[in-house]
């Protein structure tokens, strides 16, 4: 743009000098031939024009110097404002590009600040959420490992408790200890029961009715674990082993048959208990591993007179004899009602002899009332005569015999 504004004033400055010039030869070269062409012969004229075209050419050659030393001072200008219009422009446009430069720093910074405010309020939302839940995570993992803690406890207590014997034994009992508590009444069985003409004591026993009013007949339930079996079983088969597995099944199979065999003699004692026993197993796995067994439950029913029981198994039996013992008690409840019954016919009948009694009574108090009223009719009869007389002739005839006195 500043070039061109120079090129403009160059032009402008040599329109100035060159066109008067280059007018004033062509108003002389003109004249010259004007000249000439009315006086062709003319050698003094001719001289003449030789002598002023010479000085025409002196002039144009100062003409031409002279625009040659204006044209070196108008170069030697142009370059100068040239140059200054260069530095006025460098000057300008570093003043302009440091206002752009503040002003595109101050918006970068306005931008960066709105950014950073952004970016901070995403972020510490975002950190905050991503806190929380890895917050709310730890604590439920702190809360898993704390139950699963507990349930290692629990497990190495059970542990303790199945590994040992009496303590497995204990824990059977209070299994079913629970199941007889919460199907039956507490009248409808009895723990440690000792039946008759022994002194074994069976761990519970279910009271039945029995064949003479007062005698109960006891139906002996007695608990089971065999747990060393039972295990070796889980790792036999765990482990895939089919010939450990048959060999623990065996012994798990033996195992029952002598704690049958244990039921059978010590607890079966009819008619004080009843001709068969139930052997209850804790656990629906042992009791599916029995039953698995071929012949080993029919087995026990036919040689020993026990049955296998698991919990499922015991509470349907239970729920069994909860409604044989509600029979029993409607029966019961019959004959009661019927011998009330019968002492209301026999004191209804001495009611209607009372009744008839008072009936009797009510008839003579009727028949004595009659007569009363009979009694009651004549006199009014008879007193229908007697005249009584007024109040004011009894004053009068009490004066006159006053006065005869």
């Amino acid at each position: 743009m500043v070039h061109l504004y120079c090129f403009a004033t160059i032009r402008e400055r040599m329109n100035e000098v060159i066109l008067p010039v280059l007018l004033a030869l062509a108003i002389a070269i003109v004249l010259l031939q004007l000249v000439l062409w009315k006086r062709p012969g003319n050698a003094n004229l001719e001289q003449r024009l030789a002598q002023r075209l010479d000085l025409l050419n002196q002039s144009l050659q100062q003409t031409g110097r002279g625009t040659g030393d204006e044209f070196s001072r108008l170069r030697q200008e142009l370059a100068g404002q040239i140059q200054a219009l260069r530095l006025d422009l460098t000057l300008a446009q570093k003043t302009q590009l440091d206002e752009i430069r503040a002003t595109v720093e101050a918006r970068l910074e306005q931008v960066r600040q709105t950014v950073d405010e952004k970016l901070q309020g995403t972020l510490e939302a975002r950190l905050g959420a991503s806190f929380k839940l890895v917050s709310d995570r730890l604590e439920q993992v702190h809360k898993g490992l704390g139950e699963m803690q507990t349930l290692a406890s629990g497990v190495g207590d059970l542990k303790r408790v199945l590994t040992n014997v009496k303590t497995r034994g204990t824990w059977g009992e209070v299994q079913l200890g629970a199941l007889l508590e919460q199907m039956l009444t507490p009248d409808q069985y009895a723990k440690n029961v000792a039946t008759t003409g022994t002194s074994e004591r069976v761990e519970f026993a279910i009271k039945l009715p029995g064949r003479e009013p007062g005698q109960p007949c006891w139906l002996p339930v007695d608990a089971k674990f065999p747990m060393e079996d039972y295990q070796r079983l889980l790792d036999a088969a765990e482990l895939g082993d089919p010939a450990a597995v048959e060999a623990a099944t065996r012994s798990l199979e033996a195992t029952l048959k002598l704690c049958a065999r244990t039921i059978s003699t010590k607890y079966l004692q009819p008619p004080a208990t009843t001709d068969f026993g139930l052997l209850f197993l804790p656990t629906e796995g042992l009791y599916a591993e029995a039953l698995r067994r071929p012949a080993l439950a029919e087995t026990l029913q036919r040689e020993h007179r026990v049955i296998l029981t698991g919990p499922n198994t015991f509470a349907a039996i239970l729920n069994s004899l909860q409604m044989g013992f509600r029979t029993l008690a409607i029966q019961q409840s019959s004959s009661e009602i019927m011998n009330t019954l019968s002492v209301v016919k026999t004191e209804f009948a001495k009611y209607a002899g009372v009744l008839s009694k008072v009936k009797k009574r009510l008839q003579e108090a009727a028949d004595t009332v009659d007569q009363a009223e009979t009694r009651t009719r004549v006199l009014e009869r008879s007193l229908r005569d007697v005249s009584v007389p007024a109040p004011g002739e009894i004053d009068g005839s009490q004066m006159e015999v006053n006065g005869r006195e």
